[in-house]
């Protein structure tokens, strides 16, 4: 068992080496549907090199304070109102190069803005040098203030699945998770984190005003860790309860993205989708990392087992599994899988041998 975990972990590294860019971005898969590069999947997918001395979490950092860097215009824009066409915002996704792209994309997604600040911050605590110069440390201040102009904490946006605009837990809970870290390198105002915190607090358990439970919700339990433990089960068991499937989570009740009907019939009302809702692999390693961080480490393992059931036999994770079938997609492999299969083992087997050493 421990050498079939130890080899699902060396596959997974290879297929994010694989996804990696010469630039240090990730694209988050090797399909032509998801040939970009995306702020939140590069966040995930680099998190397993955070407490790596490789150099690599340091390069994906330094290129994504590039992108910033090349778009400081909209900074300038934003300190004078707040955006107004969704081209205004921070983009979430860019093309491999690291250019916006032009299409037209729901791209009010603060929970994207939110996971860049904490891994900066994440870095920086580990002792790397995230932040190079005072052009970078100008960029991460100039994004605190985009935050406080948009006011992150009341503008719908567009979420991590890039669907609706409305408020949504999720990322009210990843900006302030992001501000909260980010304080100690740049000015944060008290004031800023805690609008965030007294909204994020009206909506939960709810993901938003529409949703009880969305898969998207265990971010705020990990990496962020954002939420006090009472509301951490809630969310928990408001997944496993509603969410959980064979092979995988949906995201929440009613997704007709590649529903099993017709992968391009998405626009009838979501009773519709019942029962037909894809399967996101991520959602079983995710589920074993929220556990650990609650200290069910037993219920973890079950979860990382059931896993990699639906792992390739090349170690790839596909995005998602038809509903009721084992039949997947082709956004496959999903770098975001891949990265929480290796977070999920390592630190299973890093408290295993803190456990070992303490008995011994």
């Amino acid at each position: 068992m421990i050498s079939q975990s130890i080899n699902n972990v060396e596959k997974s590294y290879k297929i994010l080496e694989s996804l990696r860019l010469d630039n240090g971005l990730y694209l988050a898969s090797s399909s032509s549907d998801y040939n970009f590069v995306w702020l939140r999947d590069s966040f995930y997918e680099v998190l397993p090199y955070l407490d790596k001395n490789d150099g690599v979490y340091e390069g994906t950092y330094h290129a994504i304070l590039d992108i910033l860097n090349d778009y400081c215009w909209k900074f300038d824009t934003c300190s004078i109102a707040k955006p107004y066409h969704v081209f205004e915002y921070i983009h979430p996704r860019y093309l491999a190069n690291g250019k916006e792209s032009h299409a037209e994309w729901g791209n009010c997604q603060h929970d994207a803005v939110g996971a860049i600040l904490f891994g900066i911050a994440k870095g920086e605590e580990y002792g790397k040098k995230i932040i190079r110069n005072k052009q970078d440390r100008d960029t991460i201040q100039n994004i605190v203030f985009y935050l406080n102009l948009c006011r992150y904490w009341e503008d719908p946006d567009n979420g991590m699945w890039e669907e609706g605009r409305e408020l949504h837990s999720s990322s009210i809970g990843a900006v302030v998770a992001g501000l909260k870290a980010i304080k100690n390198y740049v000015t944060v105002s008290d004031v800023l984190i805690k609008r965030g915190e007294n909204a994020l607090n009206k909506l939960l358990p709810m993901e938003s005003p529409t949703r009880k439970n969305d898969l998207s919700q265990l971010s705020l339990i990990y990496p962020y860790n954002v939420v006090d433990r009472e509301t951490s089960w809630q969310i928990l068991l408001g997944v496993e309860r509603n969410l959980l499937r064979d092979r995988g989570s949906i995201r929440y009740k009613g997704d007709s993205y590649y529903n099993s009907e017709n992968i391009d019939d998405r626009y009838k009302d979501s009773s519709h989708y019942f029962g037909k809702e894809a399967e996101w692999t991520f959602g079983l390693p995710w589920l074993a990392l929220a556990h650990m961080q609650l200290g069910s480490d037993e219920k973890a393992k079950e979860y990382l087992e059931k896993a990699y059931s639906v792992m390739l036999p090349d170690g790839a994770m596909p995005e998602l599994y038809y509903a009721n079938s084992n039949k997947y997609n082709g956004n496959c492999p999903l770098g975001w899988s891949n990265s929480l299969i290796i977070l999920a083992q390592e630190r299973l087997d890093k408290m295993k041998k803190e456990k070992d050493n303490g008995e011994a």
